[in-house]
């Protein structure tokens, strides 16, 4: 409920008279993106308002989470089977050694068999 009792629809028709024009946008997650960390909101109704020529963003309710840079994660390293039996087979090495030696070259064929030869 918007102050005064007055309703959602209300409220927008409100602001139309006034010339400020409004449009709901459906977010999933709004991330403002800081120097320090990140500021992330789940499940908020976000409107944009445009008035006179500016646009404003308003942002209502949600789950608020803050994420410093050293919590974000890095992407999940897909490696196939076919790469550890080339890498164990190049570098004569077992295949538990040859997916270590690719998790630790970040999937780099040529960098896990130089690892597992040098």
């Amino acid at each position: 409920m918007f102050p005064g009792g007055m309703n959602p629809r209300q409220m927008k028709q409100m602001m139309s008279r006034m010339g400020i024009k409004t449009d709901d946008i459906p977010a999933k997650v709004v991330i403002i993106s800081c120097a320090d960390k990140d500021i992330v909101i789940e499940g908020a109704e976000v409107m944009k308002m445009t008035m006179q020529g500016q646009v404003i963003y308003n942002i209502t309710g949600g789950t608020v989470r803050e994420q410093t840079a050293s919590e974000e994660k890095e992407p999940i390293l897909e490696i196939s089977e076919d790469d550890v039996k080339m890498v164990a087979e190049q570098a004569n090495v077992s295949e538990d050694a040859a997916r270590k030696a690719l998790v630790e070259s970040k999937g780099d064929l040529a960098g896990a068999i130089m690892r597992l030869k040098g």
